[in-house]
């Protein structure tokens, strides 16, 4: 009878092992089949706003307007949450992968061909030296007339160096090494080409360009008006004299032109006298563009968004009003109104 006994516990403890065992293995097997239902519960969490069917427009082209492009976007995924809008730094990839396009100058013939376009901003670009430096403190009052810039600025084997002036403080003249929008155009006004710059040409973008100048005592440039001012404060950028210039064109920078030290007095000026009356401060446009017949109707409505509600934001960031005539506006709203409906 005690063998009897011993052989029963034995059993007993046997079966409830494997009966153990077994309900264990199936807890085991029913919580890892619940894993990935847990993880896909969690997907719509992490993928906010539907991102992963979301609609992208990329943007690229001409830096120094991403800040207020990128003011433009986050306003307008207020109201359109579906759309993503992302700018990306050209270099030297295929402009043609992008949907939108930002350019600094008056657009070529292939662009008025192919690509359809309006006019959204002016910019202007003036002279600019390291605040530490001599020459910011002696030109930061003097100012500088037409001759003057082209003596800093350019090379030029035709000027009459005896009438040059005599500069007995150190300098050094900076400038994009890479073919530009601001260099262009600030060599086109004064009658030159990019090449004709003097001076250490820094690789980058204009905000290189801003970088390359704090950094030296010395340094003397040019920079778009968005660049040199702080876009909270209107005041100049900390490091950094705006150089006066001769803005009536009589040769010399009389006391109320030197304007230069608020972004809103700037801005207001050039906007109030009349194109022919401003001397010695290159201004052009921005214009944004589109391929005639590959859009897509997510950056059609963008920009149509953009003509509608973005010019409230120019003159924060350092931009001009276009001039009435130039906006394009009612050509753009013709083609956006043939593709979209």
């Amino acid at each position: 009878m005690k063998r009897f006994h011993q052989s029963f516990l034995i059993l007993t403890l046997t079966l409830g092992s494997i009966l153990l065992k077994g309900q264990n293995s199936i807890m085991n097997t029913a919580s890892v089949a619940s894993e990935p239902l847990a993880q896909a519960t969690m997907l719509p969490e992490n993928n906010t706003s539907g991102k992963k069917n979301q609609k992208v427009v990329l943007i690229t082209g001409v830096r120094f307007a991403y800040p207020l492009m990128q003011k433009w976007i986050d306003d307008y995924n207020i109201v359109n949450p579906d759309i993503q809008i992302v700018i990306e730094s050209r270099g030297s990839s295929d402009p043609s992968k992008y949907d939108i396009l930002i350019e600094a100058y008056e657009p070529d013939e292939a662009i008025k061909k192919n690509r359809e376009y309006f006019y959204i901003a002016r910019y202007a670009i003036l002279p600019v030296a390291n605040s530490k430096s001599e020459f910011a403190k002696i030109f930061g009052e003097k100012g500088l007339d037409q001759n003057l810039i082209k003596q800093l600025f350019f090379n030029d084997m035709f000027a009459d160096k005896e009438n040059e002036k005599e500069i007995k403080v150190p300098y050094t003249i900076y400038t994009r090494l890479q073919k530009a929008g601001a260099p262009i155009i600030f060599t086109k006004y004064f009658g030159y080409e990019q090449k004709d710059i003097k001076g250490k040409a820094i690789a980058g973008s204009d905000e290189h360009l801003l970088k390359a100048i704090l950094r030296d005592s010395t340094g003397v440039s040019f920079l778009p008006l968005t660049l040199i001012y702080d876009h909270a404060s209107k005041k100049p950028t900390s490091g950094l004299t705006i150089l006066p210039v001769d803005l009536n064109g009589n040769g010399k920078v009389n006391n109320d032109e030197k304007i230069f030290g608020d972004a809103a007095k700037v801005i207001q000026q050039l906007e109030e006298k009349p194109s022919k009356e401003i001397n010695n401060i290159p201004v052009e446009y921005i214009h944004v563009s589109v391929d005639k017949t590959t859009a897509s109707a997510n950056a059609i409505d963008f920009l149509r968004w953009v003509i509608q509600n973005g010019q409230k934001d120019l003159h924060d960031f350092g931009f001009l009003n276009p001039e009435p005539n130039r906006l394009e506006v009612q050509r753009f709203e013709q083609f956006a109104s043939g593709r979209l409906n």
